[in-house]
């Protein structure tokens, strides 16, 4: 009986170290799979920095874009509202002419 209860020892010491191996092997793998996680998180992030600082890059060159094109489009609102008595002028002067040469 002693001897049974010594391999049943070994047998038991035996499964427990084996399974302690196991445990340390699959505790070894988790931790690489976090950690490459935790890498391809970080790259994930500065990624989406990268998009986000180059989006507003572009966002406040459109906006500078908009405002000159506004600006040169209220110069030629100006410059024809300028012209425009002198523009109606010519072309009043011009019926005008016409209708002489027609009465005559």
């Amino acid at each position: 009986m002693a001897i049974i209860g010594i391999v049943l020892g070994v047998v038991a010491i035996g499964l427990f170290i084996w399974l302690r191996k196991e445990q340390q092997m699959d505790s070894d793998l988790h931790s690489i799979e976090v950690d490459h996680i935790h890498q391809g998180m970080n790259a994930l992030m500065n990624d989406f920095n990268h998009y986000q600082v180059e989006t507003d890059r572009k966002i406040a060159e459109l906006e500078k874009i908009i405002k000159k094109n506004q600006l040169d489009q209220n110069r030629r609102m100006d410059k024809a509202q300028k012209e425009l008595p002198s523009i109606i002028g010519r072309i009043a002067g011009q019926i005008e002419f016409a209708q002489d040469k027609i009465n005559r």
